[in-house]
């Protein structure tokens, strides 16, 4: 029984690294990345389409990027979704395929995008926090109903403790990582 609270709540706290991971492959660093446009919805045939569905998107080099609509009417509708978009990026388009290129960041923006990126670390640690408190939570409830003595619970919230100091660290190495990467020039 307590294992599986344990399992569960370690589970829980991968699940919130990999969301935060996720989150943050969206933030732009001065790299081209297809990550930075995926997440972008085209009106297509008048319903919301990932753009990854309508285009294939390529990285020509370390600051560029190229779309290709699959349909030539869908150009206007990706340029119009990217200028839409709050990435402050600007297409050029040359027939049917619109390049990107991504402009040097600023030594301003590059501090606003790391808070940012510690902002989003921070609500990741909220997150395994509050992961913690639910399975210590399962734990005084085993306890009361007297199916767990109390020198289990206390090795279960150890236990507990130690999944979420490894979770902790491991969001501080994600959000260090990517904090690294936008300081670099």
């Amino acid at each position: 029984m307590l294992n599986e609270i344990h399992k569960d709540a370690q589970t829980r706290m991968h699940k919130s690294i990999e969301a935060l991971r996720h989150d943050l492959t969206k933030v732009r660093t001065g790299r081209a990345s297809t990550a930075l446009v995926d997440h972008l919805k085209v009106s297509y045939y008048g319903s919301e389409m990932p753009l990854s569905q309508v285009a294939s998107i390529a990285v020509t080099d370390a600051r560029s990027l190229t779309i290709t609509p699959w349909e030539k009417q869908m150009v206007a509708p990706v340029e119009k979704a990217i200028l839409a978009s709050d990435l402050g990026l600007t297409p050029n388009t040359a027939g049917t395929v619109i390049r990107i290129n991504m402009p040097a960041l600023t030594e301003e923006r590059r501090r606003e995008l790391s808070k940012h990126v510690h902002n989003e670390g921070e609500n990741a640690k909220i997150a395994i926090r509050n992961i913690r408190r639910d399975a210590n939570q399962k734990v005084k409830e085993l306890l009361k109903e007297k199916q767990i003595s109390e020198d289990e619970e206390r090795r279960s919230e150890d236990e507990v403790q130690k999944l979420t100091d490894q979770a902790i660290r491991d969001v501080d190495d994600v959000v260090k990582a990517k904090e690294q990467e936008l300081m670099a020039v």
